[in-house]
């Protein structure tokens, strides 16, 4: 754990926080309410509509009475927070009786350091009410954060709330208390859990002079420096999304490629949008609206982001491959037809000033959504990434992952088991595999 004063800067950002607060409509836009300082996106995670998933969730059953405690790390610092609230997907208003925000106490479970948890207000009032199909984010919030640290999202939801807008597959571990349990910095209360996040959309920084360390805290040591328009958004599906990589571990290939470059001397904040089962041409009530309909929210929309890496269109390829009842719709669709959704998608990301990145499939040989046709598109679409020049650079994924003796399929070692998501080791590899300059 890297030391700090923490005494002193509590009492700043204390001070800071009294007359520097932004209200939900400023905090829309990114920006300090002077206009001098905005802000930065250290976490996301893209809304999804309730569902039933590859795990139990609450999100179809909602909450009544409840407490949930959410745990996320961030990959920016600062000495000032908000959060950000989606009920995107909502029937009804939610309403919002209290939240809070706290360092973790260690790197997961429902505690919390003791003295470091914030009151969180909006638009200077301790509760909100988030409109149907509406977004909001929080004020500021008085709390020094280091880069990679865990971070306890605390929300009271006193009434009924109907189903609720989540992100399905967090990969982390959320927790859930029955009455109000918003202030306890134990975590005796929270008995139930899950791995989903439910409203909780994003957490963004701002201020500090060297904004967290400059490398993972396992390392011990410290530096590095916040540049506005600097982050790095991973755009895709199951594979950004991390699926198969380790609960509470955080070894997503988005976090493999901060520290990458934290460890680099070239940190910078690495947000992950990727929804598992997204496709580019099609909405899907179990994965998420369509990439091409969904870039503004879960990528432009982000404040200080600079930068987009695409990874997606396996599952426009594959579904079709499958005759799971959850892989719909599922037509049979052209590399053509994936290089203009692909088209659609640089043109979203240069039409808001950001460099896109492209990204060659993996290969799916031995997979459920793999066929001779599903792997002819694919082969398609990976060599028009490869030689078309229209996104800005490219990143080969497909030749990084395979296995020499047979590059239709990923390489043993960095396959998760089903013979398309990479395990642990595979996300580190693609993370690897970035030419950092091109970001």
């Amino acid at each position: 754990m890297i030391s700090r004063a923490r005494t002193a800067a509590v009492a700043v950002v204390l001070a800071l926080t009294a007359g520097a607060a932004v209200t939900a409509a400023q905090a829309s836009n990114g920006t300090h309410a002077s206009g001098k300082e905005a802000w930065t996106a250290a976490w996301a995670a893209s809304p999804q509509r309730p569902s039933i998933g590859f795990k139990a969730n609450w999100s179809e059953a909602g909450f009544d009475d409840q407490t949930v405690r959410q745990v996320i790390r961030v990959t920016e610092g600062g000495d000032r927070a908000r959060i950000r609230l989606s009920n995107a997907y909502g029937a009804s208003p939610l309403h919002i009786a209290g939240a809070t925000i706290a360092r973790t106490e260690g790197t997961k479970g429902a505690g919390v350091e003791r003295g470091s948890t914030r009151q969180l207000t909006f638009d200077g009032k301790r509760s909100v009410t988030v409109p149907a199909g509406g977004q909001l984010s929080s004020d500021a919030a008085g709390l020094d954060l280091d880069r990679f640290e865990s971070v306890t999202v605390t929300l009271r939801l006193a009434g009924t709330t109907g189903p609720a807008t989540f992100h399905a597959q967090s990969f982390a571990t959320s927790y859930r208390a029955d009455g109000d349990h918003l202030r306890d910095t134990g975590a005796g209360a929270f008995k139930e859990s899950t791995e989903s996040w439910y409203y909780l959309s994003g957490v963004d920084v701002r201020g500090g002079a060297a904004a967290g360390s400059g490398t993972p805290k396992a390392s011990g040591t410290s530096g590095g420096s916040r540049a506005a328009g600097k982050g790095i958004v991973l755009f895709g599906d199951s594979i950004t999304d991390g699926f198969a990589s380790s609960t509470d571990q955080n070894r997503r290939w988005s976090d493999a490629l901060a520290e990458r470059l934290a460890k680099a001397g070239k940190p910078r904040p690495v947000l992950n949008s990727g929804i598992g089962g997204n496709l580019v041409l099609n909405d899907s009530a179990w994965f998420g609206d369509k990439g091409t309909g969904r870039f503004g929210r879960d990528v432009a929309a982000l404040p200080g982001v600079g930068t987009v890496v695409i990874l997606e269109g396996l599952n426009d390829i594959g579904f079709s491959e499958t005759d799971k009842p959850m892989y719909k719709p599922a037509p049979v669709v052209s590399a053509d037809e994936l290089i203009a959704g692909h088209r659609k998608l640089i043109r979203a990301a240069h039409d808001k000033g950001l460099k896109a990145v492209g990204a060659t499939l993996l290969p799916l040989g031995g997979s459920d959504h793999y066929g001779k046709r599903a792997a002819a598109v694919s082969d398609k679409f990976n060599e028009w990434v490869r030689t078309s020049g229209e996104y800005d650079a490219y990143v080969d994924f497909d030749k990084a992952l395979a296995d020499p003796a047979d590059p239709e399929r990923i390489r043993p070692a960095y396959d998760s088991g089903d013979h398309l998501h990479p395990n642990d080791a595979g996300y580190a590899a693609m993370a690897r595999a970035v030419d950092l300059g091109t970001l």
